[in-house]
């Protein structure tokens, strides 16, 4: 099946960018700038002959002046039309060269966390590891895949038997698939954990994490189970915690910065999030660590309300891990996402003693470091006293591509 590109997706492609939108093929309106949809949003097909493709289905790329551009599987149902996996002529893009790319992911990270006291990081990172869609996370025996669209679906049966022998070989024993189920399902999050080889998949587990210990829910967790991106983060607010009295963590999920905070030296941790059970698996995670969380606060609250009781108590804090949800899920909603993380700053900075350090994280791709970086101007936090320190994104097993802009996605900006 061939799928002929607009000059504008064409470009995208030569420069490597893993995507090719709907609105880029030949015959199906105007070439849409990588990222102007939101992933999994419905678009309307064209393309001629490649409307009528399944998705997994082998498409190769042309352009004008280009007969072959690349080869890449077709998405019935997303906006991202195509996925590009091979750019040159090589013999065929089938599971013998699927299986390959993964083995080279995987041989990538072979030794990288010896020595760390790591059992938890990502062996397959999708489009950066140029298996587009595909991620793979371990933590311990355990690996969880995660699909980003439904191209790889029919794929996933013919290579489990490879991802069973290359994982094993690293001492993985169960493999499981986090997919997607409908609401009327009852699954609170949308989202299940099915079994696909090995061993039963258990519900929880222990993880390291450059020596500490983290529980991962499996079953109901966000992700794959956790999120690993941010693990040198939390090994840089641990740095950051010693001689700290108080330190507040807001959206703390199931409390890494919390528990690195606590073991860093903190006096006392307030963990806030909306989600009772979420603190229920950080005080397990601090028992695990030796750490009574009895000695700090966990509180049920939506952040902004904590935040204008807290300033009304009088309440002051000398390190703040600021880590929120994407408020912008599509590029339409990077206005109103940016109106929220300068509220959401204008409020951490009113609680931020003098001399404190503020952490302040994003996982909007749509939000650019320098847009991020105006929602912690002076004016925003109407003080002068900050200067950033430093500016993190994610590890190195969360690789990208220069042409995929979408893949730096975290930002983490410590002021001081």
């Amino acid at each position: 099946m061939r799928v002929h590109l607009t000059a504008t997706a064409a470009a995208a492609v030569r420069r490597g960018h893993p995507w090719v939108y709907r609105d880029g093929i030949a015959g199906g309106g105007n070439a849409a700038h990588p990222g102007e949809r939101r992933r999994g949003e419905r678009a309307p097909r064209g393309g001629g002959a490649a409307a009528a493709a399944a998705s997994g289905d082998v498409v190769e790329l042309s352009a004008e002046g280009a007969p072959f551009l690349g080869r890449g599987l077709w998405d019935a149902d997303s906006a991202i039309a195509v996925r590009v996996f091979q750019r040159a002529q090589a013999p065929a893009l089938d599971e013998r060269a699927l299986a390959e790319r993964l083995e080279r992911a995987f041989a990538l990270r072979d030794g990288w966390f010896d020595g760390r006291d790591t059992t938890a990081y990502r062996l397959c990172n999708g489009e950066g590891d140029r298996v587009p869609s595909l991620v793979i996370d371990r933590y311990d025996r355990v690996a969880v895949i995660r699909l980003d669209g439904g191209m790889l679906a029919p794929w996933l049966e013919r290579l489990l038997p490879h991802l069973a022998r290359a994982l094993g070989a690293r001492g993985v024993r169960s493999i499981g698939l986090r997919a997607r189920v409908s609401a009327a399902s009852g699954d609170a999050e949308g989202k299940k954990l099915a079994h696909l080889h090995g061993p039963p998949l258990p519900d929880r587990l222990f993880v390291r994490e450059t020596g500490v210990a983290m529980e991962v829910d499996l079953a109901r967790g966000q992700k794959t189970g956790a999120f690993l991106d941010q693990r040198d983060n939390r090994a840089r607010v641990r740095a950051l915690a010693g001689g700290r009295r108080r330190v507040l963590n807001l959206f703390s999920y199931a409390g890494g910065f919390s528990v690195a905070a606590a073991l860093g030296g903190a006096g006392r941790v307030t963990s806030v999030d909306s989600a009772p059970a979420a603190h229920a698996s950080a005080q397990r995670t601090f028992r695990e660590n030796g750490v009574d969380p009895a000695a700090h606060d966990f509180v049920t609250a939506d952040a902004f309300d904590f935040l204008e009781k807290a300033r009304g108590r009088g309440d002051r804090y000398d390190l703040v891990i600021c880590d929120p949800p994407s408020f912008a899920p599509s590029e339409r909603a990077k206005p109103r996402a940016l109106g929220a993380y300068r509220r959401l700053h204008t409020a951490v900075a009113r609680v931020l003693d003098r001399g404190g350090v503020l952490c302040a994280a994003s996982c909007s791709s749509h939000i650019a470091m320098e847009d991020f970086l105006a929602t912690l101007d002076d004016a925003t936090l109407e003080r002068d006293d900050l200067r950033v320190r430093a500016i993190h994104g994610q590890p190195e097993d969360h690789p990208t591509l220069p042409a995929w802009w979408e893949g730096r996605y975290l930002k983490f900006v410590v002021l001081e």
